[in-house]
């Protein structure tokens, strides 16, 4: 289980810390996560700071896999002087090993990719077709 707290934590940590290759060697191979990596690297060039915080809610251990429910909250600033983007949400953390505990999978309302997500909120609504 400690390591399990230790995987959670060091994947926060190297996110909120700016750091690609930390991140990266979290994770398992995986075409999803190599998408979720790109995510990640847009955030640290467009964010100045990240603040993220997790609490995990469920651990489930199903032999060499492990499920973490994790309810997270954040602020992403562009600067220093920003009052930053604040997200919250849900997202289930899937890893997977006994030794070496790997992030296989990731699902739900994820706490990475926010350059990503904030560009999908600023698009204007789509203009309405003609009759």
């Amino acid at each position: 289980m400690q390591r399990i707290d230790r995987a959670v934590e060091s994947l926060r940590d190297a996110y909120q810390k700016k750091d690609p290759s930390a991140f990266r060697a979290m994770m398992a191979p995986s075409d999803h996560l190599e998408s979720l990596q790109h995510q990640v690297k847009a955030d640290f060039e467009t964010f100045h700071a990240i603040s993220l915080e997790f609490k995990v809610e469920r651990v489930i251990i199903e032999g060499d896999n492990v499920d973490v429910y994790v309810r997270w909250q954040g602020v992403w600033k562009k600067h220093a002087d920003d009052t930053g983007m604040r997200q919250r949400g849900h997202t289930r953390l899937q890893w997977a090993g006994t030794q070496s505990v790997l992030l296989r999978d990731i699902q739900g309302d994820l706490p990475f990719g926010m350059k990503t997500k904030q560009a999908l909120s600023e698009l204007p609504p789509p203009k309405p077709a003609p009759r």
